[in-house]
């Protein structure tokens, strides 16, 4: 296990765009009517988040030298 608790640079560009894909999602979800076609974008970003952490992770930027 890691001793570096997440506060890695491959960790915050997963959250970061992760929470890109949040906001951007609610903002469709927001509107009225409803626009599906950005709360489905905002749910492909969110869901990139996921291997973007593992790109970085194998770049090795989820090592606690960082």
């Amino acid at each position: 296990m890691a001793d570096n608790h997440g506060n890695t640079p491959a960790a915050w560009s997963a959250v970061l765009v992760s929470l890109v894909g949040f906001v951007v999602g609610a903002v469709g979800m927001s509107v009225s009517p409803v626009n599906w076609p950005l709360f489905w974008i905002g749910a492909v970003i969110v869901v990139a988040g996921g291997p973007l952490f593992l790109i970085l992770a194998k770049m090795g930027l989820h090592e606690s030298s960082h």
